[in-house]
């Protein structure tokens, strides 16, 4: 389903008083750009929190926050490495002697050194965090592109609505253009009547002057494009996802096609139209920003 690229999503999971809670929102942006923000102690599981994340969003400007809360984390087991910190005072009074220096050893200095306290944390403790982790930001993930389909399916609605619009203003130009002939046609002649009087007009010069004019002012190629651009882009409204891109170049080449069609009015109602058609496809641009 097609999904904008504003959404909000939330996931809180807690087990084994272990509690991860992520938060996550998005606007639109030209590329995928992923911003983290969670404890240091999470930093280790920052390239599969982002790679679940590619799994739900290809563009977006996405704020993740995570949290993360341990009940047992100020019991958690300390082990005192006895073999280290026998080693360390080992070498330390061979220094002394070896180069003649006080050979006093405190607890204090020895409790310093690297890997004399470790924290008995288990390796089975990593993977449970991790599947905490990995849960929450799935959960959250899911959550997060519930809205973007909600949202992205109230933007279709409202696009499908502006391209009516849109054939409607067409439609007028279409049946607008014949009429348009025909009253210049008939200004033309008062206009020489009124210059020439009695003089009868050369009705091959007419016809010339009329086929000018008709070719100066003649949108069908500019309308019959315009059809076939608004019908792609409402076939490619209906395509799954990762349609924004594509959308946006179908809307650049209807207002290229609107430009034309207002550069050649010679008619109020038709350069009325024209601009109407303009603002229609700017405010669909508009829309069209927030597809992935």
């Amino acid at each position: 389903m097609l999904k904008s690229m504003t959404g909000f999503g939330r996931c809180e999971i807690s087990e084994d008083g272990k509690k991860i809670s992520v938060e996550m929102k998005s606007v639109n942006h030209r590329y995928c750009e992923i911003g983290l923000r969670m404890p240091k102690k999470l930093n280790y599981f920052e390239a599969s929190i982002r790679n679940i994340i590619k799994q739900y969003a290809n563009r977006g400007k996405i704020d993740v926050f995570l949290t993360y809360e341990d009940e047992l984390e100020g019991v958690s087991g300390i082990r005192y490495n006895r073999e280290v910190a026998q080693t360390y005072i080992g070498y330390i009074r061979s220094m002394a002697e070896e180069f003649g220096l006080s050979g006093d050893v405190s607890a204090t200095s020895i409790a310093r050194m690297p890997d004399v306290f470790v924290s008995d944390e288990s390796l089975a403790d990593e993977e449970k965090l991790a599947s905490l982790v990995e849960r929450a930001v799935t959960g959250a993930c899911e959550k997060f592109v519930e809205t973007r389909i909600t949202e992205g399916e109230h933007l279709k609605q409202d696009i499908f609505e502006k391209l009516d619009g849109l054939l409607e203003g067409v439609s007028f130009i279409e049946k607008r253009s014949p009429a348009i002939q025909e009253e210049y046609r008939a200004k033309l002649l008062a206009k020489i009547e009124e210059v020439l009087g009695d003089t009868k007009v050369d009705q091959s010069v007419l016809a010339t002057e009329l086929v000018v004019f008709a070719d100066k002012i003649c949108t069908d190629e500019e309308t019959v494009r315009l059809r076939a651009h608004i019908k792609n882009m409402k076939e490619t409204l209906n395509v799954a996802q990762n349609v924004g891109r594509k959308l946006d170049f179908i809307a650049q080449e209807m207002n290229r096609e609107a430009n034309t069609i207002l550069s050649k009015a010679n008619d109020i109602q038709v350069s009325d139209t024209a601009i109407n058609l303009k603002t229609e496809i700017e405010k669909i641009r508009e829309q069209i920003q927030n597809i992935e």
